[in-house]
C-alpha cells in the first residue's frame, strides 16, 4: 500500500466511505513556510470545487540527483550550466 492509499484508508475510516480528494505535488525542496502556503492555497482551491470534505495534500520533494530530464540527471545538467 502506497502513502496515498494509507492516508486514504485512514481518513476514510474517520469520515466514512465518502471519496476523499488527494492532491500530490512533486518538485524541488522548499522551506516550511512555503509548504504551508502551498498546502493552504491548494486546499482552498480544491474546497471550492469539492465542498466541505477533507482534502489531503502530499508534498513530495525530489532532490536533483533523483530527477532526470531528457535522459540526464538534473544534478548533472546544473553542473554543466555552472
Amino acid at each position: 500500500m502506497n502513502v496515498v492509499e494509507q492516508f486514504g484508508s485512514l481518513l476514510n475510516a474517520q469520515i466514512g466511505e465518502r471519496e476523499m480528494p488527494v492532491i500530490t505535488v512533486e518538485g524541488p525542496k522548499i522551506d516550511l513556510e512555503k509548504k504551508r502556503q502551498l498546502v493552504k492555497k491548494l486546499t482552498d482551491s480544491a474546497a471550492e470545487v469539492y465542498g466541505n470534505i477533507p482534502i489531503t495534500v502530499l508534498v513530495k520533494e525530489n532532490a536533483p540527483e533523483n530527477v532526470g530530464v531528457s535522459g540526464e540527471l538534473l544534478l548533472d545538467r546544473r553542473k554543466k550550466k555552472d
